[in-house]
């Protein structure tokens, strides 16, 4: 069976693995990333550890058929690089892809992470098997990617599916892109936070803060904590996120008409308590043909989503 070499680059560690071709995760490993030292560091020290997992599995670079990246954005997939990424200051324009192409003399892909995802659910997760679906990671911010006719779409640049900056309220807070009540200005955990926070200082009672102990250290899963016990700020606030998720994903329904959507990230993580509501309100708003076309179910591959997805979009450029 096939096997690739998947690197899931992140503002924090840069993790990796070998993954074969049903998905199965052979090895891996992770290197601090230490962005602020740099790209040179990181990288060489990111091969330098996966070339040890190589050889503790017993496998040669020609054993693999290719290596996918996933990075965060904004990217230029044709140089391989990272243009303008905030959790990445620094690194912009160094050769992510072709330092790791020459180290290993293999054929290398770089996608958005967001992106990756995508094309590992559809592989291997909670997309496969539909030839239309939109992957959507509910974290710090919001990010995606769109699966059309089996193909990831990828946009003129490479930087197809920015969710997190749909519009969703002209009137809402500004974007750092520079727009105004973007998805994940609305619904992100940060937003969540931030929407509490501002509550909490205006002089709302609730039990958030004395949960977080101190409202500089209120965040999503206090929001959501106090609102399963009976809170009311955090039952308003979830409220809040609820249909915020709904017309994001319902804009996401009436755009690209996906059979499914799989919603990854933290947030996401608090299940079907949320997500449900969510969905109801979301099928609800969406134009009635294409919401009956569509589901919207919960990522299966989870804290591997990263590597898994980089090695998809490896097997994926190298074709059957």
């Amino acid at each position: 069976m096939r096997k690739a070499l998947g690197f899931d680059l992140g503002g924090t560690k840069f993790a990796f693995g070998v993954v074969q071709e049903d998905g199965t995760v052979l090895g891996s490993g992770q290197v601090e990333t230490l962005a602020e030292k740099g790209a040179a560091q990181a990288v060489q020290r990111a091969i330098v550890a996966a070339r040890d997992v190589l050889t503790q599995l017993n496998f040669k670079p020609s054993d693999l058929v290719g290596i996918g990246i996933a990075s965060p954005g904004p990217l230029d997939v044709g140089k391989g690089c990272v243009t303008g990424s905030p959790n990445l200051p620094g690194w912009d324009n160094f050769p992510i892809g072709g330092e790791i192409a020459k180290a290993f003399g293999l054929p290398v892909r770089i996608d958005n992470d967001a992106n990756a995802a995508a094309v590992g659910e559809h592989r291997f997760g909670a997309g496969k098997g539909k030839h239309d679906m939109v992957y959507v990671t509910l974290s710090t911010g919001i990010g995606g990617g769109a699966i059309v006719n089996n193909r990831l779409m990828r946009g003129a640049n490479g930087n197809a599916a920015e969710l997190g900056h749909l519009t969703l309220d002209i009137k809402g807070p500004k974007c750092p892109c520079g727009g105004n009540g973007c998805f994940e200005m609305m619904a992100s955990g940060t937003a969540i936070k931030r929407f509490a926070r501002a509550a909490l200082t205006a002089g709302r009672t609730s039990a958030i803060a004395t949960q977080a102990g101190g409202i500089d250290k209120v965040n999503a899963r206090h929001v959501f904590a106090a609102a399963q016990a009976g809170d009311a700020l955090a039952q308003e606030l979830v409220a809040h996120e609820i249909e915020y998720l709904a017309r994001g994903f319902a804009v996401i329904i009436n755009t690209f008409n996906p059979e499914r959507i799989v919603v990854g990230g933290g947030v996401a993580s608090a299940g079907e308590w949320l997500l449900g509501p969510v969905r109801t309100r979301a099928l609800a708003l969406a134009f009635p043909r294409l919401a009956s076309a569509c589901d919207i179910v919960p990522a299966a591959l989870a804290a591997n989503v990263g590597v898994v997805g980089a090695a998809a979009c490896a097997f994926e450029q190298v074709g059957s």
